[in-house]
């Protein structure tokens, strides 16, 4: 699809002006217990009263995410108009405007079938938005949006099916004084699209394709295309840095394990980096600790961190941000085998720390542990990890928010807020101390679980005892990197929340 910025003053726009946008659908949005106003009254009185008549009636709603097709004629190009509820105007932000969103969307991919004239959309959501919502967030939701529900995985498919029908061209229309940032907002939104391609195209591919080679191999195609400075270090310069916690994980599979480093300068080179941390287990079986067979064929998705680090990256550097950016990967698979480690050994990290492992299930905290000893060289400004690393979190906040951890209010805030503008939900969870004492062992510094009591916190207080030397957030996103089910698949989370941080810490 193509995305074009149009400004737009429907209040004063004659119906000849309103349709020079040449689309055959125009989608409006409609307040719920409200009159109607700008767009929804010039359409209307394009119409000859036909929107007032249905909402009168009940057959047109502004409930939000409610849509109906219009099908009378606005004048020789749109021959249709799309409806969608936004709620009651005062309710209006990310999230409303997200839901409302995702239903046009599908209504759009579906209608093109029965209709297939629809090729051109005149797309009017963004300029609803005021107070919480600006009109630069509503385009950059708009474009994300609609990318996310156009996306199929169809790769590893033998025949090809039917493309699913789409619009080529969507126009979308903002106030004057918006043209500018919209515009901004466009370029943003297609980059973070195809940052959350990238993400969730890595974590649908199986494990027998992408392997730990696999994603050294997309990380160095990533560098190359952005001229990023790559680098991936093998099993013996892991051994020489004494990644014994990251080694050990490794050692049931003939895959070798890799450390994935990638920088991006959009800044001086004396500014702190940001550095972001990904979980890269790309298949989890639970090594000697077995997992239960049902549903195992779901752990080609324990690697969802690291996909989701290159997603950001790869939006980073196509925007141009100016900030610096570090993205580490420790990656591997996590297999039973006669040479695996097993429950009761007692590992030594690279920090020098040993863990005793009770649960070799219990994997990811350990190749991120000595990832975050490692990422200490680089003097950090702040060190996020990504990972889906529990499914206590999944307990604990259900598939709608990341968890979020870390001591430090700011960066919490920070996080929070581009959570919001995003519509990429996160809750902050707790970091106490008290947790630590669950991690307490007999034979040797900690143990790598704290049994079940509030497991997703002492896994991230855990992480916590190798993070000492800088700022430090941990997402849990077990519960929303992908879905199960009859929509089994990536969801490309939290792509948004991060690009959306990322791009508010670039202009403090």
């Amino acid at each position: 699809m193509d995305f074009s910025i149009k400004a737009c003053n429907w209040n004063r726009a004659t119906q000849t002006e309103m349709l020079q946008a040449q689309s055959n659908c125009i989608v409006i949005g409609l307040f719920e217990g409200s009159s109607l106003l700008g767009i929804a009254k010039q359409i209307d009185q394009a119409m000859d009263g036909a929107v007032g008549r249905l909402v009168k009636a009940g057959e047109v709603s502004g409930k939000c995410g409610v849509v109906r097709m219009l099908h009378e004629t606005v004048g020789p190009s749109a021959a249709r108009v799309l409806v969608v509820g936004l709620g009651p105007r005062e309710n209006l932000n990310a999230k409303v405007f997200t839901q409302a969103t995702r239903a046009v969307a599908r209504a759009l991919l579906i209608t093109p079938t029965l209709f297939p004239r629809i090729k051109n959309v005149c797309w009017t959501l963004a300029q609803e938005c005021s107070n919480e919502l600006a009109a630069a967030a509503g385009v950059r939701l708009s474009i994300s949006l609609m990318r996310e529900i156009a996306y199929q995985f169809t790769q590893l498919k033998s025949t090809s099916e039917p493309s699913q029908a789409r619009p080529q061209k969507v126009i979308i229309t903002v106030h004057a004084a918006d043209e500018k940032n919209a515009k901004v907002a466009a370029k943003q939104g297609v980059a973070l699209a195809n940052g959350m391609d990238l993400t969730r195209d890595l974590a649908n591919l199986p494990g027998n394709i992408c392997t730990p080679a696999y994603l050294a191999q997309t990380a160095q195609e990533l560098a190359r295309e952005f001229a990023l400075k790559a680098e991936v270090l093998e099993q013996k310069q892991l051994e020489k840095l004494k990644m014994g916690a990251f080694l050990a994980v490794a050692k049931g599979s003939t895959e070798a394990p890799k450390l994935i480093v990638l920088h991006y300068q959009g800044a001086a080179a004396k500014t702190k980096p940001i550095v972001l941390v990904g979980k890269g287990i790309t298949f989890d079986a639970g090594g000697i600790s077995l997992k239960p067979g049902e549903g195992m064929d779901e752990m080609k998705y324990d690697m969802c961190g690291a996909a989701a680090a290159l997603g950001v990256l790869r939006v980073v550097a196509e925007l141009g941000v100016k900030l610096n950016l570090i993205v580490v990967i420790p990656t591997c698979e996590n297999l039973p085998a006669g040479n695996a480690y097993k429950p009761g050994d007692i590992l030594t990290s690279m920090s020098g720390q040993t863990i005793e492992v009770l649960n070799t299930d219990a994997e990811g905290r350990l190749i991120l542990c000595d990832a975050l000893t490692y990422v200490e060289r680089f003097k950090p400004a702040l060190v996020i990890d990504i990972a889906t690393l529990t499914g206590a979190c999944v307990i604990a906040l259900g598939h709608h928010h990341s968890g979020l951890y870390t001591k430090e209010d700011v960066v919490a805030n920070e996080l929070l807020a581009a959570a919001a503008v995003s519509a990429d939900a996160a809750w902050r969870m707790p970091l106490d101390d008290e947790y630590q004492e669950q991690l307490k062992s007999n034979f040797a510094d900690m143990a790598n679980i704290g049994g079940r009591p509030a497991g997703s916190v002492t896994a991230a207080c855990f992480l916590a005892r190798f993070t000492q030397a800088y700022p430090w957030a941990h997402l849990d996103i077990a519960g929303t990197a992908w879905k199960s089910g009859a929509a089994k698949g990536a969801t490309g989370r939290p792509v948004p929340l991060l690009t959306q941080f990322l791009l508010e810490r670039a202009t403090r």
